[in-house]
């Protein structure tokens, strides 16, 4: 005899309640990762490009965009203090938008939706639904460094984008996609080689991730393989580049850890972690640290986790610069998103959403005057003041009435008509043959950006890249020169005399008071002196 116990029905309330309490606790499915996009996220990505456009004419050119630009018109597989592929992106810059500040700054402003499009695909494939995914993008979207990398042009402003594809690919492949997308995977890592050698160390922080997770069985096959030698072939040009110049990218290195570079204790290495991010958004990558190591539905995806230890690891060992960690928090944010959609959120309510993105709202919008050009230039140099940001530097160099990223945003265009003024009233037969000679990189492209439309030949310097370039053919018979002192540039010449002083308003220390002087009679050829000019720093 068999006795059938009937179950009275559930009623709707209740089968709801147990489906939402189902999917907190089942671990993400891999259906989950191809749904498409929440609209949110496009939608964050959309007004992220809109921001940068219209903020990202501000000021002037930063001193290092304009060396970006002097080195891509001298195109080269490699280069002292970086690799080659952000000249090659200024240069190309350059032929299809023009010489604008605007122009320039395109580039940078394409990789802000980029980043967060990242957030809210790592969200997903991680198991997120649309709460994760919104909220992933939204962190991305406000956070202060990000907010600054992509205002102007440097590989800094890329370095993300390159680092966390390739983390959304090993996501692909651990929730079951096409094992060649480690060739994919090749691409990305390679080009962010040719991008940052950065690249360098989150790589191996993926490895010692894989290593270290269940994923390690990814070794055993042939695809892993076949894509990190697609990544080697890739950056081969550049690392041949090093190895026939005697490795100066390192000879660099050598130079400025610890003297150029401000180097902090290990605690405050990483409480200013919290300073990139924004701090209301630190607990929440916290977060993702623990769903992704201790959490059952995050443990899948640890290799994130490792490759995030093992990279913060690195820097605290090397004392590099404290955002140079910058780019992993993308996909760290996007673990804390989906840690909060499917271990908080069901417990406390919906309500927690605009909870915690008001006030990151709110602290973005008071954040944003630090991180880009949006106020007057007088206005930004009272809201600094206000909130005391000339401590937080991260080289070892003096600091005018503006923070370094803004301080060395003015004064070029000035430094350039300055000199333009002093070469032209040279006889015309000395201006046939005089150099202009730059003390640093600034300066140097400066002169090449602007001077040009002023009658300027191009400058030389022997500062990094422009010192590996040489005197190119000067003999130094006729020298104008800016930013040396007299007594250094007597050191060389015979006959020095004073033409211009330049003092332009708002420029770092170190771009005021410049004295220009006009050098004449060499001790010695230009070649054969241009040691005394040359520099890393």
């Amino acid at each position: 005899m068999s006795v059938t116990i009937q179950q009275p029905p559930l009623t709707p309330a209740a089968s709801d309640e147990i489906g939402k309490r189902a999917r907190a606790a089942a671990p993400p499915s891999n259906v989950a990762s191809l749904t498409p996009l929440s609209t949110a996220v496009y939608a964050l990505a959309i007004f992220a490009f809109l921001l940068h456009v219209a903020f990202n004419g501000g000021y002037g050119f930063f001193r290092d965009e304009l060396y970006y630009a002097a080195n891509g018109q001298r195109l080269a597989w490699g280069y002292v203090d970086h690799a080659p592929l952000a000249p090659f992106l200024a240069r190309a810059t350059r032929w299809l938008l023009g010489d604008s500040l605007r122009a320039l700054r395109f580039l940078p402003a394409l990789s802000s939706p980029a980043k967060v499009l990242l957030g809210g695909w790592m969200a997903r494939e991680m198991g997120g639904r649309k709460t994760a995914q919104f909220l992933a993008a939204l962190l991305v979207l406000l956070a202060p460094i990000y907010l600054t990398f992509d205002n102007f042009f440097s590989m800094n402003a890329f370095e993300p984008v390159f680092w966390m594809a390739s983390a959304a690919i090993v996501l692909r492949i651990l929730n079951g996609g096409d094992r060649r997308l480690w060739l994919l995977f090749g691409v990305v890592a390679g080009l962010g080689l040719q991008n940052k050698h950065s690249m360098l160390f989150f790589g191996s922080g993926l490895a010692v991730g894989l290593l270290l997770s269940p994923a390690r069985r990814e070794f055993a096959r042939i695809w892993i393989w076949l894509g990190a030698a697609v990544a080697f072939v890739i950056f081969l040009p550049n690392l041949l580049w090093e190895i026939h110049n005697g490795w100066p990218t390192i000879a660099l290195l050598h130079a400025v850890v610890g003297k150029k570079y401000s180097t902090v204790s290990p605690l405050e290495f990483i409480a200013q972690q919290a300073l990139l991010t924004d701090p209301l958004a630190a607990p929440i990558w916290v977060a993702g640290l623990w769903f992704l190591l201790r959490d059952r539905a995050g443990k899948k995806y640890s290799v994130l986790a490792w490759a995030y230890l093992t990279v913060l690891a690195e820097m605290l060992y090397l004392h590099g610069k404290i955002y140079y960690l910058a780019p992993a928090y993308i996909m760290l944010f996007a673990a804390g998103a989906v840690w909060l959609e499917l271990r908080v959120i069901p417990r406390t309510g919906r309500w927690l959403v605009p909870a915690i993105a008001a006030p990151m709202i709110i602290a973005a919008a008071i954040a944003l005057p630090l991180a880009m050009p949006v106020l007057p230039v007088d206005a930004a140099v009272k809201y600094c003041r206000f909130w005391d940001v000339q401590d937080i530097h991260v080289e070892n160099i003096p600091l005018g009435d503006l923070p370094q990223l803004f301080g060395d945003m003015h004064g070029w265009p000035e430094q350039a008509a300055a000199v333009a003024q002093v070469f032209h009233a040279l006889p015309p037969a000395e201006q046939a043959q005089a150099a202009v000679l730059a003390k640093n990189y600034g300066e140097a492209g400066a002169i090449d950006y602007f001077g040009p439309r002023l009658g300027l030949p191009s400058a030389i310097s022997g500062h990094n890249q422009y010192g590996f370039w040489g005197p190119r053919g000067y003999t130094g018979q006729t020298v104008v020169a800016i930013g040396f002192t007299e007594d250094y540039l007597r050191q060389t010449f015979n006959d020095v005399q004073l033409a211009a002083t330049i003092s332009p308003l708002h420029a770092m220390p170190e771009e005021s008071n410049l004295k220009i002087f006009v050098c004449r009679q060499p001790k010695a050829s230009l070649q054969d002196l241009w040691p005394n000019f040359e520099w890393l720093d």
